[in-house]
């Protein structure tokens, strides 16, 4: 510190005035005219609107390890955890909230910077385009993800250029729905084909289709229960669907390294299901099946910090220190409900990938399976199993770091897409043929049979009324799409997450559970009302007088 103000007064003997001193260009930052002149300058801009999706307190670990982390599905497997979102124990001050907000602004402040000077540089008019309509999708989705969260927050459609003007009121949540609405559909007639691009870190445009299906599907429930959007989801899952451009993952890797150990079943191959998960943590694309994935990279030992947690903080527990370069180390914070177990019918070979039929031995690395007890304990058996469904023992070539991989996050999956028609088809017009066809195909690979070939083992019951197929909806959703971040927004939108987590609740705090377990029933006995939202962060409702606190905070 010393030799800089030393250096500053020599500067200021030798200048000739201090007029000319202070006039110096600044050589430590540069200008956006200066950053968006050409096609490379709005592609490396595009990055980084992206880029705040995997950072840590979004995809890159909170959201699936503590934001969202309890639910009917899952919860947070340590028994002195107290406080924090995982048990839903936390207030406005809480630093798990306030990072995923300022990263959610972070987000849409990027994207508006681009789209503001989207025109700077001369190239290409259809490149042009794409990246427009990149920008304007992930501005739609940030503004999704907050409104989802938080409520009614703040709307942002232009840049931040100073630090006046922080004084913004809330934008009621209807406003901020129809501007993603605005900002996705214009986004969908400029971005390129899932074909076209080849892998799943872009935007495509079946990809902001399908996203715009999940959009509306929450609009027509809670909290706006705007019941006539179920017509624009079912449009919108539709135009993924007839594309052409996906379908379910049904080809798999037949080497025996990944055949099932301990099967509930006796069926110990691989198959269709469980590929999906080992492509992610081998950086496989499959633009069929997994259409949109938040993308990490490397192992932190390139200098660059673009890694995930995947399967690390969510895996099956392994902390052998000797052998975690082989194994990868994995905290087992995440383990599936009773409740979750017991929703696979017999012969559901999900259930035995999503969640583990072994253990490791930490000295050894030696698996060890999981049994059914006797018959006076035979009801401990769901209870216990990691979270199985990433599974680092596949991670692909590059050496193992103990907390971070490059496993890519699956924020949409066609099987989602085909539930979602499922579901908004059941709301328009009953459970009709093709509402039964949607949700089939799905189970009908669950059970690793043929997806177009009807089953009585696998396909929903016929003659199932509006309401009851609704519920098959709910059911399999879960099953389908367990740990992967949507159980919470689902329960919310159908209007049952509070009966649904006291529910939990109450059965995991009585539950027969083996290395009692009990303590899981914690945080869904804590869920209130108030949950629905998470609070404002404290520091933005000290910072904007024109905020309010969410209900209950």
């Amino acid at each position: 510190m010393k030799k800089i103000y030393i250096t500053l007064a020599l500067v200021a003997m030798l200048s000739t005035s201090c007029e000319e001193f202070l006039n110096t260009k600044p050589v430590d930052k540069i200008g956006k005219e200066q950053y968006f002149t050409n096609e490379e300058g709005l592609l490396q801009g595009l990055a980084g609107v992206y880029d705040p999706l995997g950072a840590a307190p979004l995809y890159g670990e909170a959201l699936y390890t503590k934001l969202e982390a309890c639910t009917d599905e899952g919860f947070y497997a340590r028994s002195g955890q107290k406080t924090e979102p995982m048990v839903y124990v936390f207030n406005a001050t809480d630093p798990n909230v306030s990072n995923m907000w300022n990263t959610l602004y972070d987000g849409l402040n990027r994207a508006n910077d681009l789209i503001a000077n989207i025109n700077i540089p001369t190239m290409d008019e259809g490149k042009r385009q794409v990246i427009l309509g990149e920008a304007l999708f992930l501005r739609g989705y940030y503004h999704f993800m907050l409104v989802k969260g938080f409520g009614a927050v703040p709307m942002k459609t232009s840049p931040t250029t100073t630090p006046n003007g922080t004084q913004q009121p809330a934008t009621p949540i209807a406003q901020i729905y129809a501007q993603i609405v605005k900002d996705m559909t214009e986004a969908e007639a400029k971005v390129s084909t899932s074909t076209s691009l080849g892998y799943s870190s872009r935007v495509s445009k079946t990809v902001v289709q399908g996203i715009l299906s999940r959009v509306y599907l929450t609009m027509a429930g809670y909290p706006l229960n705007d019941t006539a959007k179920y017509k624009d989801a079912l449009a919108y899952a539709k135009k993924v669907v007839d594309s052409g451009e996906h379908a379910l993952n049904v080809t798999f890797n037949p080497d025996p390294i990944y055949n099932t150990f301990n099967p509930s079943y006796g069926n110990t191959s691989n198959n269709g299901y469980r590929q999906i998960f080992i492509n992610q943590v081998q950086d496989v694309y499959d633009v069929k099946e997994s259409m949109w994935e938040i993308d990490f990279k490397g192992n932190r030992s390139d200098g660059y910090v673009e890694t995930g947690r995947l399967g690390n903080t969510n895996g099956i527990t392994f902390t052998g220190a000797a052998l975690f370069n082989q194994i990868g180390y994995s905290y087992g914070f995440i383990r599936g409900t009773g409740r979750l177990f017991n929703s696979y019918g017999e012969g559901d070979l999900r259930r035995d990938w999503v969640l583990t039929t072994y253990t490791f031995n930490n000295t050894t690395g030696a698996k060890n399976p999981i049994v059914k007890l006797a018959a006076a304990r035979a009801s401990e058996f769901p209870y216990g199993r990691d979270c199985g469904k990433w599974r680092r023992e596949y991670e692909g070539p590059l050496s193992k770091e103990k907390n971070h991989n490059p496993n890519n996050f699956p924020v949409l999956r066609y099987a989602d897409v085909l539930l979602m028609m499922a579901e908004s088809e059941n709301q328009v017009s009953g459970p009709t043929a093709a509402a039964y066809n949607a949700v089939n195909q799905v189970r009908r690979r669950g059970y690793n049979l043929p997806i177009n070939t009807v089953s009585m083992i696998a396909d929903l019951p016929a003659g199932l009324s509006k309401a009851d197929f609704q519920l098959a909806i709910e059911d399999e959703r879960m099953r389908e799409l367990c740990f992967e971040g949507t159980r919470k927004s689902d329960l919310i939108r159908w209007g049952k997450f509070v009966q649904t987590m006291n529910a939990v609740g109450a059965e995991m705090s009585t539950a027969p559970t083996t290395g009692n377990q009990q303590y899981a029933g914690f945080g869904g006995s804590n869920v209130a009302p108030k949950h629905l939202l998470y609070p404002i962060p404290s520091r933005e409702i000290a910072s904007n007088k024109e905020l309010t606190q969410n209900p209950g905070w």
